[in-house]
């Protein structure tokens, strides 16, 4: 059996991760969705919904932003065709960048 890591994140990721939940339950109350409707309509059980709504970073991204898409929630654009014109822009960059990056190495140093 498995065991479980214990990981530690940065307070700006703790920030972000509460925020992004209050968001998505801010918007799911205001659209007056319930939480088992919701859960339903994303194929994922309330406990999840509840414990993506509290900003908990194990949950999936996927799931998360399929309960972005389905409230409305704008993460990056708010058009689909701005979001592939953005990600077409960082393909292009990534393809000028190097395809891995490797550590620096420590320079010998020969003078005795």
């Amino acid at each position: 059996m498995a065991r479980s890591r214990n990981r530690t994140y940065s307070r700006y990721t703790q920030h972000a991760l509460n925020l992004l939940g209050s968001l998505l339950r801010a918007s799911r109350i205001e659209r007056k969705v319930s939480t088992q409707a919701l859960a339903e309509r994303a194929g994922i059980s309330r406990d999840l919904l509840y414990r993506i709504e509290k900003g908990d970073p194990r949950c999936e991204i996927g799931v998360v932003f399929e309960l972005a898409a389905i409230l409305g929630v704008s993460l990056f654009e708010p058009d689909v065709g701005a979001l592939q014109k953005h990600g077409r822009e960082i393909e292009d960059r990534l393809t000028l960048l190097p395809k891995t990056v490797h550590a620096p190495r420590d320079e010998v140093k020969d003078d005795f």
